[in-house]
C-alpha cells in the first residue's frame, strides 16, 4: 500500500467517528422521498412537516466534542447565513449534549443555524449512519439529493445553494 491510500484511509477512518446511542437506519437510496418527522429546535420552536414541504434542506448530524465537526459547522453557519432568507432550511442534529451546553457551545462560536437534539428521530427518517459530520441533502421536492459522511471544504458546503434553483 502506498502513502497516499494509507494517509487516505486515516483520513476516512477519523473523519467518521461513531456516536455512541445513534442508531443506524438503512440507508435511503439518492432520489427516494424523505418521511420528514417533526422535531424541537433547541429554541422551544417545532420543525413540523409541513415546514419543510417545498423547500431544500441541508442537515448535519454532528457532535460537540468532534474537531472535524467543528470545522465542518463552521462552513454550514456560512451556509445558513447567505442561504437562510432564500429558503434553504438548514438543520443541526447534535450527537450528545445538554440544552445549556449546547447553547453555550453554540453562543461561543457565533452560529445561529436551527439546532435540534431528536438525533434518532432524525437518524431513523434520513438513513444517517454512525460517523459525524454526517450531511444528508434533500430536494425541494422532499427526495434525498446526497447523504454525506466526513468534514467538508467550505465551498462543497457553500456549493448546496444549489439546491434552491433545483
Amino acid at each position: 500500500m502506498n502513502h497516499w491510500m494509507s494517509r487516505r484511509k486515516l483520513l476516512l477512518a477519523a473523519t467518521s467517528l461513531p456516536i455512541a446511542g445513534m442508531a443506524s437506519a438503512e440507508p435511503l437510496q439518492r432520489g427516494q422521498l424523505v418521511n420528514w418527522p417533526g422535531v424541537s429546535l433547541l429554541d422551544g420552536s417545532r420543525i413540523e412537516t409541513e415546514h419543510v414541504r417545498g423547500r431544500p434542506a441541508v442537515v448535519v448530524f454532528w457532535s460537540l466534542h468532534c474537531a472535524f465537526c467543528e470545522r465542518h459547522n463552521a462552513h454550514i453557519e456560512a451556509l445558513h447565513r447567505v442561504s437562510a432568507k432564500q429558503g434553504l432550511l438548514v438543520l443541526g442534529v447534535v450527537a450528545e449534549a445538554q440544552p445549556r451546553q449546547l447553547l453555550s457551545h453554540m453562543a461561543a462560536r457565533n452560529w445561529t443555524f436551527p439546532v435540534t437534539l431528536d438525533r434518532s428521530t432524525l437518524a431513523a427518517a434520513l438513513g444517517a449512519r454512525r460517523s459525524v459530520p454526517f450531511t444528508v441533502t434533500i430536494t425541494r421536492d422532499g427526495r434525498l439529493a446526497e447523504q454525506i459522511p466526513g468534514e467538508m471544504f467550505e465551498a462543497d458546503v457553500l456549493g448546496f445553494r444549489s439546491l434552491l434553483s433545483a
